[in-house]
């Protein structure tokens, strides 16, 4: 037989196209329409429907890039309209929109008169049926529309002013389509669902399956029988010649795939987060719609935050999820406040994400998610897993590993195992998407792709439009509805993200495990991009470390007289773990969205300073003694960690002289020597006589690499940036600057056209040299490094993650290796040999590089460690990081582990000098420096009891004791909720714990007070 499958294929295509499609809408009329332009910000929908509309042009142009327009839609329904069995009334809106990126343009919601909102309208969701605008066969009813400019452009990557409302310009970007009244033929579009699904299969399977031939001469038939002219009389008897070919039923060994409804809505991305609040209400009021009509439609959604705005802006919507949440078919997932970065957060921040949303959800909804849901993170830290079982949950669910430049993870289902030990179940998707359409593509995709064939056989599928596209269709719920049981496809059904892990759990209980960090082969500019942002995060979360402490430390040595912020303190936490949304923190959004995050830090640092200037006031009392208050964990200056008390002057003195154009700085502990470059050629510690500069190399050596990443210019550093770099070694100018506090070389010069000055510094009794940089920052797409080439055989870094640190290799003996060429480290890096090593602290740097070199002249290796100071990308923020930074970093050497745990807290909590009448003595005292106490606070239940949070920090078995200095009653480990959880190791007692915890342990106690 002739091979005609391309001919009939091609007549496929054009039939549903110019048939089929056109016939779903019968008769359509057009609709009365008046407008109202919003003079500046979004207005709440009462407002607008009070203002004077003025009459719109049909197909007219509209919307300046973030402006909202309202239109009123009026007119009538014709009698005869929607009377047959298979017929009905719909509204259609096209406000303009493209096929293409669905939530990347403008979008609209619809109002009833009297506030109440109907749904969206989105680009692949165009219809309003007649039943929800409640006026009997009368249409009168309001589009909030949204004019958001499409910043992807086909994701060219070019810069573009639409990202700030200051450069964006005032050019209509869309003109009105169809807005008309229409007849929906119910039947034409059942035949349309069965083409789209029996089309996507048949596509999918080989040509030498009979299966795929056979569905190709259905769909041939099914255009013979039907006639071109009259789709809408004949659709039922193509129907009729598709019916076998649907009916028949899947293989028995068919992969199994769990369909959630879901819309990953970007907290911030290409918009900034108040059309976000718009994003989330227009999808969310399309899937309670769509709840409606299919009461076994379930849809997974994440972040509290975005409820919270939605309960805070929308009640009335709010209340109809309430409903549904009830029902089980609005089903909260991931118990996060926002789906968060992970590679950067601090430990108590990353608990706090899972502490503020799993409140908000038990509170408002009294659903308690076990699932972990991040699907679009950069990476996935090592210490995640304890701290998702310490929330109360049991699984995680990410897809973005899928994006691996480099290496395939080799399992779909697993358990990841964090730095702890603790062992988590987790999955990826093998649809490899978050925004599936149960396309046939798809669906073939996720079964040939899953990697454990033969020990499982179920796979999660996240559907529905993301990002303002309007989350899932009912053309999606159709195709999930045809393939429950569609042989050659896997067999789909709908539920939720629980009844996937507990199926996927019990039929495989002998999980292979992933241990150690799940990185990124990709997006390893998030670790620079944007530093105000990321500067603003790390001295944000310092802030609020010292503002909890003192707080509580006030309320309790006060009795009662000072009262605990417990309401600000959970606000200002909010905003803060709200900016470490994935696209925020990371610097990969638009100039509006980082404008917005700069202003919140600054709002957040002034209301901290204020609350600790406060607590601080109550619990030392009113005098003229100077204090030292001393938030970290270690003690300082003769003052006891987390106490106040008057500061000893640091033993010895700083010897400051010239050398051969340089200067050397001594203060008996280390000894610097900068040479007339400013740079440094010699870093030695007394104590061992070690020298830490590697032979005939220097230190804080700044250099500038290109940097144009192949794309996602914000997200990416590309490893190709290493060939093009150019060593700053000339100083425009150094000095000596001699002061009370010590002495401090001072350099400047050039990185490019950008203005730099270093002030190189060595405190008395300090042991470490600390470099603050100072730049103006003018460069595009350039990259700026510091490095110090270290005299150190170092296989391994160490890198600060929440409540530990994590290993990774310095050699690229693997692929895997060779992918990490940048690297997250929060506050310090270390590099050592046994009983020798450096740490490299900072301020408020993530991204680094470790590199190894043996030397030619003495065998010996030279381990040199480089951190990213600032990055200058192109999209989507054209002027990302321009301006002025100032970055500090600190270089100890002789350091171990414990030494760089330290100087991270060291170098983030500056010193705090107040006056005040008495010292006060710290709420806690722990007899072991390996137990390091990362948060003091008060209950989150308002009962006054005091939690502390505190972790093992060397990745070794410690021995100790907490103590309470105050009056205690009881003593609880608890979960991260604060609800009572045993921990293994931790014996309580009435006046504290005694702790043998494991290496990297994370322990939570509630002191309970009389």
């Amino acid at each position: 037989m002739h091979d005609d499958r391309r001919i009939t294929e091609v007549r496929l295509a054009r039939f549903v196209r110019e048939r089929i499609d056109p016939a779903v809408y019968g008769r359509t009329l057009p609709l009365t329409l008046s407008s109202w332009d919003v003079p500046d910000e979004p207005v709440p929908a009462l407002e607008a429907m009070r203002q004077q509309f003025h009459p719109q042009e049909h197909g007219a142009a509209w919307g300046h890039p973030w402006s909202t327009k309202w239109f009123r839609l009026q007119g009538e329904v014709p009698e005869s309209w929607g009377t047959g069995p298979d017929t009905g009334v719909e509204v259609v809106v096209d406000l303009g929109f493209t096929v293409q990126t669905p939530g990347f343009q403008c979008e609209g919601i619809a109002w009833r008169p009297d506030g109440t909102i109907i749904k969206a309208i989105s680009p692949r969701n165009q219809y309003i049926p007649l039943k929800l605008l409640g006026t009997g066969m009368a249409v009168d009813f309001y589009v909030e529309a949204a004019a958001n400019p499409d910043l992807a452009q086909t994701w060219t990557f070019a810069a573009t002013p639409y990202g700030d409302k200051a450069t964006a310009g005032t050019a209509p970007h869309y003109r009105l389509g169809t807005i008309a009244i229409a007849e929906f033929n119910q039947h034409v579009w059942e035949l349309q669902q069965d083409v789209w699904t029996l089309g996507g299969l048949m596509e999918q399977l080989p040509p030498e399956l009979p299966r795929r031939h056979e569905i190709l001469r259905a769909l041939e038939r099914m255009m013979d029988v039907m006639d071109p002219d009259d789709v809408a009389g004949t659709a039922a008897a193509g129907r009729d010649e598709l019916a076998e070919v649907l009916s028949r039923p899947a293989y028995a060994s068919a992969h199994q795939l769990v369909a959630t409804g879901h819309a990953h809505i970007d907290s911030a991305w290409l918009w900034p987060v108040r059309e976000t609040v718009r994003k989330c209400a227009r999808t969310f009021s399309n899937v309670v719609a769509l709840m409606d009509e299919n009461p076994d439609f379930v849809f997974s959604c994440s972040s509290a935050q975005q409820l919270a705005w939605i309960k805070e802006g929308y009640p009335e919507l709010f209340s109809r999820i309430r409903e549904k949440v009830r029902a089980g078919q609005f089903v909260p997932v991931g118990g996060m406040w926002v789906e968060s970065d992970t590679n950067m957060p601090g430990g108590e921040a990353m608990a706090r994400q899972f502490i503020e949303g799993k409140s908000f959800f038990l509170k408002e909804f009294g659903v308690e998610c076990r699932e972990a849901w991040l699907p679009d993170s950069f990476g996935y830290s090592a210490a995640l897993p304890q701290i998702v079982k310490a929330a109360g949950s049991r699984w995680f669910l990410t897809q973005k590993i899928s994006w691996n430049q480099t290496n395939r993870m080799p399992h779909h289902t697993f358990n990841w195992e964090g730095i702890d030990g603790t062992r988590l179940f987790t999955h990826f998707p093998p649809v490899d998407s978050y925004n599936a359409e149960l396309s046939g593509r798809e669906l073939a995709h996720a079964e040939r792709n899953y990697r454990d064939h033969g020990r499982g056989t179920v796979s999660l599928v996240p559907f529905g439009y993301g990002d303002g596209g309007g989350g899932p269709t009912r053309e999606m719920l159709a195709a999930s509805a045809r393939t429950a049981d569609l042989e050659g496809s896997p067999k789909v059904r709908i539920g939720s993200a629980e009844s996937f892990f507990r199926q996927a759990e019990d039929e495989y209980p002998a999980l292979p495990v992933w241990v150690g960090e799940m990185y990124l082969e990709l997006h390893r500019g998030t670790y620079t991009s944007q530093a105000r942002t990321k500067k603003g995060n790390r001295r944000c979360e310092h802030l609020l470390r010292e503002a909890e402490l003192w707080c509580a430390t006030a309320a309790v040595r006060t009795g009662g007289g000072f009262a605990y912020p417990a309401a600000e303190l959970k606000r200002l936490w909010r905003l803060v773990l709200l900016q470490q949304f994935h696209d925020i923190l990371p610097g990969s959004s638009i100039a509006w969205v980082h404008q917005d995050a700069e202003r919140n830090y600054l709002a957040v640092e002034s209301a901290l300073e204020e609350l600790i200037s406060q607590a601080a006031a109550a619990a030392l009392g009113t005098g003229e003694r100077t204090f030292l208050l001393n938030s970290a964990p270690h003690g300082r200056s003769g003052v006891p960690a987390m106490a106040a008390a008057e500061v000893e002057a640091p033993a010895g003195q700083v010897r400051a002289d010239a050398l051969d154009g340089g200067f050397v700085l001594d203060n008996g502990l280390v000894r610097a020597v900068i040479d007339a470059d400013g740079l440094l050629s010699s870093l030695l510690d007394h104590a061992s006589g070690r020298e830490a500069i590697a032979p005939g190399q220097r230190g804080n050596l700044l250099e500038l690499h290109r940097d144009t990443p192949n794309e996602w210019d914000a997200w990416d550093i590309d490893e190709f940036y290493r060939r093009n770099v150019t060593p700053l070694t000339r100083a425009e100018s150094i000095r000596l600057e001699e002061g009370p506090g010590g002495a401090a070389v001072v350099v400047e010069r050039l990185a490019g056209a950008s203005p730099l000055t270093q002030r190189i510094s060595l405190a008395a009794g300090s042991p470490s040299l600390e470099i603050t940089t100072s730049v103006d920052w003018q460069e595009r797409e350039k990259l700026l490094k510091l490095g110090f080439a270290l005299d150190v055989r170092a296989d391994r870094s160490a890198s600060e993650t929440q409540f530990g640190h994590v290993f990774r290799p310095t050699h690229t003996n693997t692929s895997w290796e060779a992918a990490k060429f940048e690297i997250c480290a929060h506050r310090w890096i270390h590099v050592g040999e046994p009983d020798y090593g450096v740490a490299v602290s900072n301020s408020s740097t993530y991204g680094h590089d470790v590199s190894r070199n043996i030397r030619e002249s003495d065998g010996g290796t030279t381990t040199t460690v480089r951190l990213s100071l600032l990055r200058a990308p192109k999209f989507p923020d054209p002027q990302a990081d321009r301006g002025s930074h100032e970055l500090t970093v600190t270089v100890r050497p002789g350091a171990d582990i414990a030494a760089a745990v330290e100087e991270g807290y060291r170098t983030n909590l500056a010193p705090r000098v107040v006056r005040g009448a008495a010292p006060v003595e710290a709420l806690f005292s722990v007899d072991d420096p390996r137990l390091v106490v990362e948060a003091v606070k008060l209950a989150e239940d308002g009962s006054g009891d005091v939690v502390v949070r505190l972790y093992e920090s060397l990745g070794q078995r410690s021995a100790g004791r907490i103590t309470a200095n105050f009056p205690v009653r009881d003593v609880a480990a608890t979960d991260l909720l604060e609800r009572p959880e045993p921990a293994p190791g931790v014996a309580p007692d009435r006046e504290g714990a005694v702790l043998n915890l494991r290496p990297f342990q994370l322990v939570t106690l509630r002191f309970s007070r009389p």
